[in-house]
């Protein structure tokens, strides 16, 4: 007979979190619990939005990446419930959202006639 297997147990909000993925959302989370100063970064694409929720009596920022702001809404009200998401601003990002994360292929050199 073999032993019986004991799990740890999983804490609530641990649980959660695992449940929840952005990409059920259609959603990206570029920075998660950052300062007002990253967020303001204008290297981001245009269609992030600055999320601030609470959580514990603890206000959070992220910079979400979404293409529908009522998506980004659902996400947090899933995940941290009634009440906590207090507002969802737009982002300082000032690059294309196709152009973003894009890198140009590098220019293979042209080999010499003798």
């Amino acid at each position: 007979m073999t032993a019986p297997v004991v799990q740890a147990p999983v804490k609530k909000e641990e649980e959660q979190e695992s449940k929840i993925q952005p990409s059920d959302y259609s959603c990206i989370i570029l920075l998660e619990r950052t300062t007002e100063e990253k967020a303001q970064d204008k290297s981001f694409p245009t269609d992030a939005y600055m999320v601030r929720y609470v959580v514990d009596g603890t206000q959070h920022l992220d910079v979400t990446r979404c293409y529908k702001m009522v998506n980004i809404f659902d996400m947090y009200y899933d995940k941290y419930g009634k009440g906590s998401l207090k507002s969802i601003d737009f982002g300082y990002g000032t690059i294309k959202p196709s152009q973003y994360g894009y890198k140009s292929p590098e220019k293979k050199k042209r080999k010499r006639k003798l």
